[in-house]
């Protein structure tokens, strides 16, 4: 993470509109924005991971038909979602980075949030491509050429091996890259699962557990990719952020000096790492001052990860709340 970069706005006297609610208010406000970048190194690794993966692909394509391997073959189709899932998330990381404009006024941040539910769904159906061929394979196992499938299989261990070793770093605390991580550790799952039943059918014969280690790699695959989905469906209907508890930042807003009551307290993600909250603060004794807004924006963001804050000040509650309530 990028260190934020922090900036604090006090406005008496005018209207504003809060985020996604129909209502204007003739109070106080406080504003604070914490920007966050993808990291340099992020980009190194989407395009180290692409460059490897497009070249693995075409190898195992070649070498699945090579071989008469419908293992090859299916996890090289694998692997080339994954490849697609990639481009998808580079494409909104480097959108997430955009500038606010006139007409998006947070900028491109919720793309990220597409990218990972696109990233789920990818999963999801590469899975069902994979569980698809090992059904057929129960009734029809397929004799190959066992030694190349391990070589080329051992070779797919390593580069998604490596290329998930790139977004390990990044996996806990952004959702984008945590898909992308998710999708090369299933590959190299995979992979391995190959070179297993592999090993089992050269020395055996028994062909029918490579179609059992691929049906057991489909369920480890969407026990993990169904947490991503769950996440980034809720991200995308504005829900709070996991890492975030509403109850708790709400405690936090009531404990503050001069503080009554708070008022429609809203929490969401803009993007897979940032969180935006508004609030309205019932104070008595009126407006504290500007850097009494800048201490909380700067609290939110070190106890809670909240980037953006919009703070609205007012003397008395109106008893009316926000307008979805």
């Amino acid at each position: 993470m990028s260190s934020p970069e922090h900036a604090q706005h006090s406005h008496s006297g005018a209207a504003h509109s809060g985020h996604g609610h129909g209502h204007d208010h003739d109070h106080d406000h406080g504003h604070g924005h914490h920007h966050h970048a993808l990291p340099a190194d992020h980009n190194a690794a989407f395009a180290i991971a692409i460059a490897l993966n497009v070249v693995f692909v075409a190898v195992e394509f070649t070498y699945g038909f090579i071989a008469h391997s419908t293992a090859l073959l299916a996890d090289a189709g694998h692997n080339l979602s994954d490849v697609l899932g990639l481009l998808l998330a580079w494409g909104a990381a480097v959108l997430a980075r955009r500038q606010p404009s006139g007409r998006y006024t947070y900028g491109l941040r919720s793309s990220s949030i597409l990218a990972a539910l696109a990233n789920a769904l990818l999963l999801m159906i590469a899975c069902g491509g994979i569980a698809w061929e090992a059904i057929q394979r129960f009734s029809q196992p397929a004799q190959v050429n066992s030694m190349t499938v391990i070589v080329v299989a051992a070779i797919g261990i390593a580069i998604n091996g490596l290329s998930a070793w790139l977004f390990v770093k990044g996996s806990k605390d952004d959702l984008n890259i945590r898909g992308a991580f998710l999708h090369m550790a299933g590959d190299a799952a995979v992979s391995l699962a190959v070179v297993i039943g592999a090993f089992v059918m050269l020395g055996t014969g028994w062909f029918w557990i490579d179609a059992l280690l691929s049906l057991v790699i489909v369920a480890v695959i969407l026990l993990s990719t169904w947490s991503l989905l769950r996440d980034a469906i809720r991200l995308a209907l504005s829900a709070v952020p996991a890492s975030i508890d509403l109850p708790t930042v709400e405690g936090f807003l009531l404990a503050l000096p001069g503080v009554s009551a708070v008022q429609d307290l809203h929490i969401w993600g803009m993007s897979t790492t940032e969180a935006a909250l508004t609030a309205h603060l019932v104070m008595q004794g009126g407006h504290p001052g500007d850097p009494f807004l800048a201490d909380i924006a700067e609290q939110l963001t070190e106890r809670y990860g909240i980037g953006h804050t919009t703070i609205q000040v007012q003397q008395i509650a109106t008893g009316q709340g926000c307008m979805l309530k």
